[in-house]
């Protein structure tokens, strides 16, 4: 997928000409506000739903699942799991929001299958400060999508847990799998 803002595939991010990525970024964002038009919406997502997932640039989430502008909350880490801040959002998206349906979203070939807590103690003898937050990494990403779905329904803070599904996103074919939640 290509956007205005893109580089030509043999382009080196900083050294292209015309500026810096984040350079390039704004002056997109100058082209699509000259368009722009008020939708005169509010923040409350119209199909009530949260979507946690992966921050994986793969993953175009709106376009993966038919979604359009207002349609919904979009929470996006490394891995899609489900930490205290993914915690704090849903809650936020709920309680304060209208919320009540979250669709968690893993996807195959993840890099967090590929690293460790090892992660973390790098840092640490690299800047000489353990990072207070846990890498969160996975062997199996089925059973880290059952562990999210589980921290979701039994976290006190969040008053809708009855429709809470999981999904792994396939980044070759762009299909979605449903995780049992209790295989």
């Amino acid at each position: 997928m290509t956007t205005s803002a893109s580089l030509p595939a043999d382009s080196a991010p900083e050294a292209s000409v015309g500026g810096s990525v984040t350079d390039r970024l704004v002056e997109a964002n100058q082209r699509y506000a000259a368009k722009f038009t008020d939708p005169g919406m509010d923040a409350r997502p119209v199909l009530h739903v949260a979507v946690v997932a992966c921050m994986d640039a793969r993953l175009d989430l709106h376009k993966a699942l038919g979604l359009e502008l207002g349609d919904c909350h979009t929470i996006r880490n490394a891995g899609g799991v489900v930490t205290d801040d993914t915690i704090r959002s849903l809650t936020i998206s709920q309680r304060a929001l209208g919320t009540r349906t979250v669709i968690l979203i893993h996807h195959t070939g993840c890099g967090l299958e590929s690293l460790t807590e090892d992660f973390r103690h790098e840092l640490e003898d690299e800047v000489g400060q353990r990072p207070s937050w846990a890498v969160e990494a996975f062997r199996d990403v089925d059973q880290d999508v059952r562990q999210s779905m589980q921290r979701v329904r039994t976290n006190p803070f969040l008053p809708h847990k009855d429709d809470v599904r999981g999904f792994v996103f396939d980044v070759h074919t762009g299909l979605l799998r449903e995780i049992d939640p209790s295989s």
